[in-house]
């Protein structure tokens, strides 16, 4: 007795296949409408417009001599500052990721009594490389480096590296 089309394996087999390709397609382009890139810049022509200044604010952190040494430990980031900045002045402080901008810090900073600037995050930063900057309040000098967490111990920065 023959039996249906319906009721055989082979029919079914070749209509799964394709069937699979077209729901994996539709759940890749669900993912790429839902999650943008964050590493693609709108304004590309007024960011490549603010290098210019960027240098500047570089190269001020240089002149002035500055260092700062760095401390992660416990989840609270530790920062002293030398060189011919003024004592006490607040200072901004961003740990950017290179790929999840979800994951970026950033914060206004003062000095305790001891001359030394705390921060705690309000989530762990990842292990792995990060982009460090700290600049004044009034943004005249920066300083940048790319890091690596965790610090073994005390990471030391210096203007013009």
């Amino acid at each position: 007795m023959h039996r249906p089309w319906y009721q055989q394996f082979w029919p079914w087999f070749l209509i799964v296949l394709p069937l699979c390709a077209v729901v994996a397609s539709l759940y890749t382009l669900h993912l790429a409408s839902t999650n943008a890139d964050t590493m693609v810049v709108d304004d590309y022509y007024k960011k490549g417009r603010a290098i210019n200044q960027d240098l500047s604010e570089l190269k001020e952190a240089e002149r002035l001599g500055l260092m700062a040494e760095l401390g992660y430990a416990d989840g609270q980031i530790t920062l002293r500052m030398q060189g011919e900045h003024t004592e006490g002045e607040p200072v901004r402080l961003r740990f950017t990721h290179p790929t999840l901008a979800e994951q970026d810090v950033q914060a206004l900073l003062t000095t305790d009594a001891a001359g030394v600037y705390r921060f705690r995050p309000d989530h762990a930063l990842l292990n792995g490389l990060w982009n460090l900057q700290l600049e004044a309040f009034d943004r005249r000098w920066r300083m940048q480096q790319r890091i690596r967490l965790p610090i073994a111990d005390k990471l030391v920065i210096r203007a013009g590296q």
